[in-house]
């Protein structure tokens, strides 16, 4: 099933045909709470009152025109400065390839330069990590990027056999690190194909990135995962390592586990939630749905509901 909704996630028929879907729109409305900027400020600041942080990230990948890539770089301006008005506790995650990467490794630097730069200090701009061909363009800007600005951080994926590695070579320069197991359609050669694998890969790099930042060799830690399990061993293992229970961070999506992120809030853990928006959510959503292929049970509800 998880290749299956891989593949459609890839599928250009059906991401230019699901939109027309009432019960698909439905069902994506649990997992993003609409296609705009205000809808992802109006879920900010609710959140804001559990205690909550948040992570903004514009929809969209492949961008393949200059014009559009300077856009998404002006709307990723705009959105912290609107963040800034308002006084929200809020960060933002951009994809390189949304800022023109397949067009100009420099075009896309730029562009995440001047993020980078008009976000607050102590405020994290997080990279997002795309398909593996991906991995060593993002690393080697994330590199650039983090000679220039503190501020700045990596998204990691537990699932390919390379990331002990890369987390390696990346910890001398003291890293911001968020670990995923990842969501990608990758051969065996390249990625962990069973689940156990992944999650043994998971706990063994959060442990190392655990002592890393107690060494000081890497600057933050976010474990973004739903594995609620996960979370509590992981968690156990900080607490061992001496951290306070605010030390310890855990990113998840809008929408998923909401029980676990307010837990972990009220418990005194740093929640927060990666509030996605925009109109390019086909490929990001069917992806979601791979992660966790049990949530097709609510777009079977919604087939047959309202």
């Amino acid at each position: 099933m998880r290749s299956f909704l891989l593949a459609a996630s890839q599928n250009r028929w059906l991401r230019d045909h699901a939109s027309h879907y009432r019960f698909v729109r439905r069902s994506v409305s649990r997992f993003m709470p609409g296609e705009t900027l205000d809808d992802a400020l109006i879920a900010a600041q609710t959140l804001r009152g559990r205690k909550i942080a948040t992570v903004f990230t514009r929809l969209g990948e492949n961008i393949s025109d200059r014009a559009e890539a300077q856009e998404v770089a002006d709307h990723y301006l705009e959105v912290l400065d609107r963040v800034r008005q308002k006084g929200l506790q809020t960060e933002v995650s951009v994809k390189l390839t949304q800022l023109g990467l397949d067009l100009s490794r420099d075009l896309c630097f730029g562009h995440l330069k001047s993020i980078i730069a008009r976000a607050p200090r102590e405020s994290t701009v997080w990279i997002d990590m795309e398909a593996s061909n991906y991995v060593d363009v993002t690393l080697d800007l994330y590199r650039r990027a983090l000679g220039e600005f503190p501020n700045v951080g990596v998204c990691l994926q537990a699932y390919l056999h390379r990331t002990k590695d890369d987390l390696a070579k990346l910890l001398p320069l003291r890293p911001s690190i968020r670990l995923v197991k990842g969501a990608y359609m990758e051969p065996p050669e390249i990625a962990f194909p069973r689940k156990a694998d992944v999650d043994a890969n998971y706990f063994a790099l959060g442990k190392h990135l655990l002592k890393a930042k107690k060494e000081k060799s890497c600057d933050r830690v976010a474990f973004a995962t739903h594995d609620v399990m996960m979370i509590r061993r992981l968690a156990a293992a900080a607490l061992q390592e001496g951290f306070s229970k605010s030390d310890f961070e855990v990113q998840m999506l809008y929408g998923i586990q909401r029980g676990e992120q307010e837990r972990l809030a009220a418990e005194g853990y740093t929640s927060i939630v990666l509030v996605a928006y925009g109109t390019f959510w086909y490929p990001w959503f069917v992806r979601r749905l791979a992660e966790r292929p049990a949530n097709l049970w609510f777009i079977a509800r919604n087939v047959f509901v309202g």
